[in-house]
């Protein structure tokens, strides 16, 4: 299914997750949280560790469920939605990338996509999704053989050779340097302006909100801002 144009791909209501430690300690990871989405969109969720970022992403993402609060992914309620139509979903329309790369080490770059796009509906071709991250020329190395800008950009292939609707990025930089980092964004640029995929970064670095469209602020589990980018910065040109 593909979003209206301005309609929001996902939309959250008053998302909460609570966790308990024990019998009287209560943690609130997200505290009323709501936002909307949009098709095409580079969104930066901002925040210090333990702000929610990562709970808030696991959550868009099907990997967990509020503790209350609603979470619609083109209209359809995904909050009590089960395994099934879950499972679905992070088959059919979601993209993740981690901080780490979780490449199998026996595969090559061009099988490491295939794992995924074996299992999708309208996959690209591994090749079409390594040249994307400009990796045609590695298709056939194996993760031992490639630096970690490169096996970081073998798992955005292997993200978005499934054609999904939405790019999820949990730290994509975290364990990178600048110059490497960089070379990862951008990757993540152009799949974001050139197939229209959501794309949600979570950082704590401040220097990379300035590629998105959107950046949302938070702080103990809540949205402290959101700020609109009128003037995205290429990937390339940030500096940290």
């Amino acid at each position: 299914m593909t979003a209206p144009p301005h309609s929001a791909l996902l939309r959250a209501r008053d998302l909460t997750k609570v966790y308990h430690s024990g019998a009287a300690v209560e943690v609130r990871a997200l505290d009323g949280v709501s936002l909307d989405l949009l098709p095409g969109e580079l969104v930066v969720l901002l925040g210090a560790s333990g702000s929610g970022k990562s709970t808030l992403l696991n959550i868009l993402g099907g990997l967990d469920t509020p503790t209350s609060g609603t979470l619609s992914y083109l209209g359809q309620d995904l909050t009590h939605a089960d395994e099934k139509t879950l499972t679905a979903y992070r088959r059919e329309s979601v993209g993740f990338i981690f901080q780490f790369y979780n490449l199998i080490p026996s595969l090559t770059a061009r099988e490491n996509v295939a794992l995924i796009t074996d299992i999708a509906d309208n996959p690209m071709d591994p090749a079409e999704a390594l040249a994307l991250v400009n990796l045609s020329a590695r298709l056939d190395h194996f993760p031992s053989q490639l630096s970690g800008g490169e096996q970081q950009r073998v798992a955005i292939a292997r993200a978005i050779a499934k054609n999904p609707d939405v790019l999820l990025c949990d730290e994509p930089t975290g364990a990178l340097d600048v110059r490497t980092g960089i070379t990862v964004l951008s990757a993540i640029e152009r799949i974001n302006l050139d197939l229209g995929t959501l794309a949600v970064v979570i950082t704590h670095n401040a220097a990379i909100a300035e590629m998105a469209d959107r950046v949302i602020m938070l702080s103990d589990g809540r949205i402290s801002d959101i700020k609109a980018n009128p003037t995205r910065r290429p990937a390339s040109e940030l500096v940290w």
